[in-house]
């Protein structure tokens, strides 16, 4: 059997080509959401920017070699199962496909190839754009040679390519922990682990251990990963504050106070990292429901018990509802898929909620220790929120100073600091300093998150050419 990269791939550029369900995104989430559909009988096209399935977490699970997933680990195996499990479910696959712009009528637009597409979803759109890493505005946080934790997993994952030189790791997060032991397995020398979590508070463990006990499995894990480092003797600092990176053309040194010193290290290659939030390009973009969660503090979107927003026939599945890790967002993909076909008659309501209630369970028992994941690693405010001098907005070059500034103007959110100074206008759309402006402000203004509001955002998601709009526009004339 051909694999899903190499279906041939038709082009729909007429208004009335329809779909039952289009599925955005190739992770756990959008391969379980359209496993799961197609099995209940709709006809699906799942729709992906990169050129195999697997998303970030399962990136190239297809096409790793037995060295690379040995290196990578049990975890990362675990996504061949979805994946088969995909390629043999009957829904399409369009690889090299980015979404540009979905409508609150199901109306997906998309670039693939350099040519634009549209399909009618006739049943639901599923939104699974997983996470993004979250922002890390320190000083120096844009010199050459600092990148994400995530960046640099993904080239070791895609292309096998790991640093020349000994990296220093520098955040919070599981995800730092294991790039660490991944690039230990595979050879790479650790220059330093640069710990940013607080310590725990006195009766911190106390006031989680039902999570910890139904995580065990997950803290065990841990725990192997800590020891394995420790066996390769990598120096390790806990509790880091007033991170720093200097150099003059580019990376040069970090420095950071851990246990009451002032600390300073060569390093030509800094790997930052402070965790994962939800990419809700799509779902601001459709004026959906969102929510401030102070334990994950960033922007969920509101959905119902089967993933669907306030917007009636779309949905998001996975961590792009909110941060639950890759083993939850496979089974959450899975419940929306069943709630898909309920609401197009696929199934009754009944046989919808017999197949869903194991998944709704193991959903429950992934999840739990979620709360004491979110409180052990809670990225620490100087970290979040910066200093003036600190650019905040990379695209635009505009640091948190002048936005602060523009607060005092008069400024009372992200849409009127973007008006005044560009921040979010860049070709990111605010992915990377979204967080930050929303989060500056509040301090600023002395009020909640929740109250300040996040950017306006608008089509299209992703860039497009003018010649490619027009190349779309009869069909829409």
């Amino acid at each position: 059997m051909a694999s899903l990269a190499e279906q041939e791939y038709v082009p729909l550029r007429e208004p009335d080509v329809q779909v039952d369900v289009v599925v955005i995104g190739a992770g756990p989430a959008g391969m379980a959401a359209a496993t799961e559909a197609s099995h209940q009988g709709l006809s699906v096209v799942l729709l992906d920017e990169q050129h195999a399935v697997g998303g970030q977490i399962y990136r190239q699970i297809t096409q790793a070699d037995a060295n690379r997933q040995a290196i990578l680990g049990p975890d990362y195996q675990k996504g061949s199962q979805i994946a088969q499990a995909f390629l043999s479910s009957g829904a399409q696959y369009w690889p090299n496909t980015a979404v540009w712009q979905l409508t609150r009528e199901r109306r997906v637009h998309a670039l693939r190839d350099g040519h634009v597409l549209s399909l009618q979803a006739t049943a639901a759109v599923v939104v699974a754009t997983g996470a993004m890493e979250r922002p890390f505005p320190i000083p120096g946080w844009t010199l050459p040679g600092v990148m994400t934790a995530g960046a640099a997993q993904i080239l070791m994952k895609s292309a096998g390519v790991v640093p020349q030189q000994a990296p220093v790791l520098a955040g919070c997060g599981p995800l730092l922990y294991l790039l660490a032991w991944q690039y230990l397995r595979a050879g790479v020398p650790i220059k330093a682990i640069l710990d940013t979590a607080e310590a725990p508070r006195p009766g911190h463990a106390r006031g989680h251990v039902g999570q910890m006990l139904a995580g065990w499995r997950d803290l065990a894990k841990g725990l192997g990963l800590l020891a394995a480092i420790r066996r390769h003797k990598v120096p390790h600092y806990r509790g880091v504050s007033g991170l720093a990176i200097q150099g003059e053309t580019h990376a040069e040194q970090i420095t950071f106070t851990a246990d009451g010193q002032h600390h300073s290290l060569p390093a030509s290659l800094i790997l930052l990292h402070q965790g994962v939030v939800p990419n809700t390009q799509i779902t601001w973009s459709l004026r959906a429901a969102h929510q401030w969660s102070e334990q994950q503090l960033c922007w969920h979107p509101q959905t119902d018990a089967w993933g669907q927003l306030d917007v009636p026939g779309i949905y998001v599945a996975g961590d792009g509802a909110a941060i639950s890790g890759a083993q939850a967002a496979a089974l959450q993909g899975r419940i929306t898929g069943l709630g898909v076909a309920s609401a197009a008659g696929k199934l009754d309501a009944a046989q919808r909620d017999t197949l869903a209630a194991p998944l709704i369970a193991a959903l429950k028992k992934a999840r739990q220790i979620r709360p004491f994941i979110d409180a052990l690693y809670r990225p620490r405010d100087e970290h979040r929120i910066p200093a003036d001098d600190v650019t905040v907005c990379r695209c635009e070059e505009v640091s948190a100073g002048r936005l602060r500034e523009y607060v005092e103007l008069g400024c009372t959110g992200p849409n009127q600091t973007k008006s005044f100074s560009r921040c979010g206008m860049g070709p990111c759309q605010g992915r990377q300093c979204g967080l930050t402006v929303t989060e500056l402000i509040a301090g600023a203004r002395n009020m909640p998150p929740a109250e300040v509001g996040y950017y306006r955002i608008r089509p299209p998601i992703k860039p497009i050419t003018l010649a490619q709009l027009a190349e779309e526009a009869p069909h829409h004339g």
